[in-house]
């Protein structure tokens, strides 16, 4: 019963106001049977541009795309709001980036990570007990990338408050993050990428994220003054999450809050980078000053 349960509501969720509208939906119809089929099929293969082929743009794709606009100018036009389509707003398509503006911000962010990574490596030995999940937590993915770094921080933090400690207990933990992640994604893919339900679900991991590293760092103040770059880094990137809860229509078709969120967090990498490393070295220090020294 479960799974049919699922299937039922990743359909409702999928569904928006634009694709219900009748007559986005008689549009996709005459354009699919128009150039989708035989021998206009081919000709739309022959005429598509290699980038739209290679990275899997289909007829239906550039029909759904079309027709999207058609409906938005006849919504403008009659005075009405902008309508998402299949759970998303309408974007402005360059190349094949179906939001530009969200992948270059994207990409702005795996070149911070990836800078900061360089740094982490080469100031930290890997001798020191967080350095394999310090450089585990510089893997990301692009919609589920808030979703996994937000739960690989919270067992980050797991590891640093207890897990030294009690390693078998993170363990626990952190395949049970994995679980819940694996669950999160699936309901993700299963349909149409719902956008509400990952904001909320990103929205409750943050919170928790938030307090846990807060609680830790409250307690640590006093003997670790580098802190301060963990608390900025937690507060603002909560803070920050707000501008999801915006959710407008794109500027000029192409900035939404989605895209504002992606860039404000591009200098973080470098606070937070910056704090795994004083962190490391704190450990490192204090191992080494419990080694019994021999006269």
């Amino acid at each position: 019963m479960a799974p049919f349960l699922v299937l039922f509501l990743a359909g409702v969720v999928a569904a928006s106001r634009g694709d219900r509208e009748p007559v986005y939906r008689d549009c996709v119809t005459l354009c699919e049977r128009n150039n989708c089929t035989g021998s206009r099929l081919t000709d739309f293969r022959a005429e598509q541009p290699l980038y739209m082929r290679v990275t899997g743009w289909t007829c239906l794709d550039d029909c759904r795309y079309q027709c999207m606009w058609y409906t938005v100018s006849l919504y403008l036009k009659e005075g009405h709001e902008v309508p998402q389509f299949h759970g998303k707003w309408p974007f402005s398509r360059f190349l094949f980036f179906q939001e530009p503006a969200s992948a270059l911000a994207s990409f702005l962010n795996g070149v911070a990570s990836l800078l900061m990574l360089l740094r982490y490596r080469s100031s930290v030995p890997s001798s020191c007990q967080m350095y394999r999940t310090c450089l585990a937590f510089s893997m990301k993915m692009d919609y589920f990338c808030a979703s996994s770094v937000i739960l690989h921080s919270i067992y980050l933090c797991c590891m640093r408050t207890f897990g030294l400690q009690y390693p078998s207990i993170a363990n626990g933990f952190g395949a049970f993050l994995v679980l819940l992640f694996a669950c999160h994604v699936s309901y993700l893919t299963l349909g149409r990428f719902d956008y509400s339900y990952n904001m909320a679900a990103n929205t409750g991991f943050g919170v928790l994220n938030l307090m846990w590293w807060l609680a830790w760092c409250f307690r640590r103040r006093f003997h670790q003054p580098y802190l301060w770059k963990c608390v900025l880094v937690v507060i603002s990137l909560q803070s920050l999450a707000l501008l999801e809860l915006l959710d407008f229509p794109p500027v000029m078709w192409i900035l939404d809050a989605h895209a504002l969120w992606h860039f404000s967090t591009v200098p973080l990498h470098f606070l937070f980078y910056s704090f795994l490393k004083d962190d490391s070295l704190y450990l490192l220090k204090i191992n080494h000053d419990d080694i019994p020294k021999l006269d």
